[in-house]
């Protein structure tokens, strides 16, 4: 990996959802084997260049997910490698079946991506909100699970996922405005986490992906100005977790706390707590979406209506220490 933290809580001012259009539209021109499928949304994501550069290999489905999954495990079949677009909602609850059984059942490896993460579809609402996209893909056997934190996080990944030839991925992340969290060029490693901060002296850590690794970065500098150490670390990579960096954490500050942008009973907190009970039982308290449907409104007024701010992040590091 080659990482470079920014973490200035600036806004990007490029689109996230470029990270992948531009990644794959150089993929594309690259590998001929490469495909991609939509589900009238090109515009909302700005693929429309691979319709215009590939109109062989760049495919418009209609509002018809479970069609759109079918073609792409077809696709699949012949040898292609499938990149399947629609709104995390829809790309997960409305088409789970056929990518069950058309693609991870059949041993197809079909690249699902899934926008608007969480709380950040905003004012597209509770209908358009998943909280749970990411529990339905870590329930197949076999799957890659994803949550990039920005424009860099998602081009690298994007440029690993044709590298994956076992299993169904799916890739959650954000359209638009987000916060930078690294340097333009940062390479990562799908399956690996990447520790932000760490120190001898830390007292907990916190394990975190997606818009809430900036969250994550805010809560660390206002533990350290009260004299608490943490250790950050950003688990992009939810399926396979990398459990020996989570293990170690354990082992070495004795507290955990998880913060995620998605709902706390199914995600990121389930998938390190069931490590943590196979391999070092450790205090953990969980910062995310408490069992609860999504709504409309600004993403600012979401994060602060679901406890998914810094300030959330500092109490729950705080309760962990205190059950230590």
């Amino acid at each position: 990996m080659n990482v470079k933290l920014i973490g200035k809580h600036e806004k990007d001012s490029r689109a996230c959802r470029d990270g992948l259009a531009l990644t794959l539209d150089e993929m594309m021109a690259q590998d001929k084997s490469i495909c991609y499928v939509d589900c009238d949304l090109m515009g909302c994501i700005n693929t429309k260049r691979l319709r215009e550069h590939y109109p062989d290999r760049a495919f418009e489905a209609g509002i018809a997910e479970g069609n759109a999954a079918g073609v792409s495990a077809g696709l699949a079949a012949t040898g292609k490698k499938v990149f399947f677009h629609s709104f995390g909602t829809f790309s997960s609850r409305r088409c789970y079946d056929q990518i069950y059984m058309s693609a991870a059942y059949a041993g197809l490896t079909v690249h699902v991506l899934g926008s608007d993460a969480g709380v950040t579809a905003a004012f597209n609402g509770g209908t358009h909100m998943p909280l749970e996209d990411a529990a339905m893909y870590l329930s197949i056997p076999e799957t890659t699970v994803l949550d990039p934190a920005d424009y860099d996080q998602l081009a690298s990944i994007t440029r690993q996922l044709v590298n994956i030839d076992k299993g169904v991925t799916y890739t959650r992340f954000v359209r638009k405005g987000i916060i930078q969290v690294y340097g333009e060029g940062s390479e990562f490693e799908i399956g690996k986490g990447v520790v932000l901060h760490e120190s001898d002296k830390d007292q907990a850590t916190i394990i975190t992906s997606g818009i809430m690794v900036d969250e994550s970065l805010k809560a660390y500098e206002a533990l350290q100005a009260e004299g608490i150490s943490v250790r950050v670390i950003d688990m992009f990579t939810w399926k396979p977790l990398d459990e020996e960096l989570v293990v170690k954490a354990a082992k070495e500050t004795g507290a955990i706390v998880t913060a995620e942008n998605h709902n706390v009973t199914c995600g990121l907190g389930s998938v390190v707590a069931n490590c943590l009970s196979r391999n070092a039982p450790t205090v953990q308290e969980f910062v995310g979406v408490q069992d609860q449907f999504g709504q409309v409104g600004p993403q600012d007024f979401l994060m602060d209506e679901y406890g998914l701010r810094a300030a959330n992040i500092v109490a729950a590091v705080k309760k962990a220490i205190a059950r230590k």
